[in-house]
Parts: structure tokens; sequence; C-alpha cells
């Protein structure tokens, strides 16, 4: 539930946070992106970073942000980069109250461009009708949706008025992180209830795997090289390639629970005492992402990962959160894409898919910040 935060008359003021105090914070805005905790940061150590905050006159916190700094090559001028944030009240509908103290922070750090990624979400599709839906040549957008957002429509007109560009317009490169998502809704129902919502193959498939005897288990650091060479012969398999090494998830593990426990979990499913599937969640306040997920080329006739899924998604029902955010899918409905069948499989949870804000970018004042942000759209396209 986003709680209310009553700065809308107010001029608020940008300034640098402890992490202690930012920590405390989480729930503002009904709760920030594993993206915006502090210790993120500590993930992506190809760039600095800085927690922000907005306040009012009287010192109250009313938004939050971590903002990561990265050096174009060659000048001493940096690119920032709010992934998925900031969190802020985004139905304000007078946005540059918290845009333009922002802007203004970063000029004084050398900025010459950001990019930020609105929380919100633009337009929902109901499983069942995005089934219905499958055709050659078809994507998400050609279909009506179920539900169109307002906050989030309104955000996008805004943000387009305050001359903000959509990744992927005006040369400024495509989203970085995902923008159409597959969620389940999972608060207020209960077990026979979620139970009831997976598709016919997907309650077949793990009856299956249960009587093949898959056991679960919660992973530690550990597992993570099988886990990892398991993601290996995943990307190997199915034709695409995250280009992340085991040192970057034992490091997002490490950080990531250093703050606070159970922050990063692994599951595995193991079948004759061999892992067949390991997948990664991240939990933040009621908040939960599967991240990752991998499995074996042999014995997929058990099912592992489609029972891993299952009780994955019921712990983060136990755990109180109201979405199991199953992360980014291809917009592809043609049955013939290869790129249709992750989504594919998540239809089969019964749950929906959204399309966010997406990511939207734009040059600090000044003659030659366009020119470093071409540049920088060049070399994050050649890496």
């Amino acid at each position: 539930m986003r709680t209310e935060v009553r700065t809308r008359s107010e001029v608020l003021q940008i300034g640098v946070i402890t992490p202690s105090e930012y920590h405390s914070l989480a729930e503002l805005h009904g709760g920030r992106s594993f993206l915006q905790v502090a210790s993120w940061a500590a993930v992506k150590t190809e760039w600095s970073s800085e927690l922000l905050a907005w306040r009012t006159s009287d010192g109250e916190v009313v938004g939050t942000t971590l903002v990561l700094y990265r050096r174009l090559p060659g000048v001493s001028r940096w690119y920032a980069y709010l992934p998925e944030g900031p969190d802020i009240d985004w139905a304000d509908p007078r946005l540059e109250r918290w845009l333009d103290p922002l802007l203004e922070h970063l000029d004084r750090r050398q900025v010459f461009a950001v990019r930020l990624g609105p929380p919100e979400v633009l337009k929902r599709w109901q499983a069942t009708t995005l089934k219905s839906a499958v055709r050659r040549g078809r994507r998400v957008d050609d279909v009506l949706p179920d539900v169109v957002e307002p906050v989030g429509a309104s955000v996008a007109d805004r943000l387009r008025d305050l001359g903000w560009s959509r990744g992927g317009e005006d040369g400024a490169g495509s989203d970085a992180q995902p923008r159409y998502l597959f969620q389940v809704p999972i608060g207020g129902r209960t077990n026979a209830e979620l139970w009831s919502g997976l598709s016919k193959e997907w309650r077949r498939n793990i009856q299956k795997a249960e009587r093949s005897g898959i056991e679960i288990r919660r992973g530690s650091e550990s597992d993570l090289p099988a886990f990892f060479a398991l993601l290996e012969a995943t990307e190997r398999r199915n034709g695409f390639r995250l280009g992340r090494s085991l040192a970057y998830y034992q490091r997002q593990y490490r950080v990531m629970n250093a703050e606070r426990h159970g922050r990063m979990r692994l599951y595995l499913s193991t079948w004759n005492g061999e892992v067949l599937a390991a997948h990664t969640m991240n939990v933040v306040g009621r908040r939960v992402w599967y991240q990752s997920g991998a499995s074996a080329n042999h014995h997929r006739e058990v099912r592992p990962s489609h029972i891993l899924q299952w009780n994955m998604m019921t712990e983060a029902q136990q755990l109180g959160a109201d979405r199991y955010d199953m992360r980014g899918v291809s917009d592809s409905l043609d049955p013939e894409d290869r790129a249709f069948g992750l989504l594919r499989w998540k239809l089969g949870t019964g749950g929906e898919l959204v399309q966010a804000v997406g990511e939207w970018e734009r040059p600090l004042p000044g003659p030659i910040n366009q020119v470093l942000l071409r540049a920088m759209t060049r070399y994050r396209s050649r890496r």
C-alpha cells in the first residue's frame, strides 16, 4: 500500500543521506526495488554511488534514491543512473518539484546526463487474455490491455513535457531493465487459490515432480558454483548470454545478505542427490522477485523447475508479499519466436504481464552534454 506523503505544495530540498537512515525509509512509497537498496551499489563495482533524500522545509524525508555514477572514458564528467528509481511520489502532478532539485544536485556533481526508471506501471494484461491472443507475428501491444494505469500514463506524459526521452528514442539506447514484467498476485489469496490459478500443465508437472521424488532445499553461498554451472548450460541451450560471472553472483549474495539476512536467496531442486535446477530470489520488505533461473539439460522429464517455482511462490506468500515478481519477458506472442518460450512458461502461473513506464533519459543543460550523451550511448552499445 502506498504511504500518503503530504508534500505537494512544498519546496523540496535534496541531499546525501546516511545508509542507516536510508534503510529505515524503504516503505515510504510502498517499498523500493531491490535495485534501489544500498547494497546494490556494492554489486555494481564498475559504478560509484550516492544515497540521496528529498526533504521538506521542516526536515522530513519524503523520497529517497540510490544513484549510480559512471565516468565516460577520457573525460572528467559522469553519467548518472537510477535503476527502478527514484522512490518518490510519482502521482504528484508537479514532478518538477522532485526532479529539478535532483538535476541541480547532479549538475554540481559534474554529471552530463541522467537516466531513471520510474517504478510505475502503464498497462496490465491477464494471462488468459494473452493466451487467447497468441498468433504468428503478434506482439503484446497489439492486444487491448485489461487495465491502463492512470498514474503510469500521466507520468510518461509529464516526463516528456519536462524534456525527458524514453529509452530507445532520440538515440538514447534501449532500457537497461526489462520493460515487460510478469507478476503473480498473491496477496490475500490462499494456497488453494494460488494452486487453482495455475494452468493444468503446471499442476500436472508439479505433481509429476512430487511423484518422481524431487526435493527442494534452500541453498547457501557454497551452492552458487552449482547454480552457475546450470546457468551456463541454460544460456547455451536457450541461446542467450547474461554476461555475468560466478564472482558477480557471489558478490551479490554476500553484500545483499550482509545488509539484511535473507535478502538474496538460492533454492535448489535435487533428484537422486543431483542438483537439476537452481533459482535465485530477492526479498526487500514485503516485495519479492525471482531474479535468475537455471536448469540442467538432462532429466528434464521430472520437471524440477516447475516445482521449484511453486515452492518459491508459496514462500513469497508466507513472507507477506503482495506479488511474486518473475521479472522480464519478451513482448512477442508469436509461437514460432524463440523468445516467446519464456513468456509461455510464465503464463502458466496464471499471473499477469505488466508494461512498466520504462527508463527515461535526458542530458543536463550545457552545450557539450548532448554530445557526451551520444558518446556514452555508443560506449554502452559496444560493451
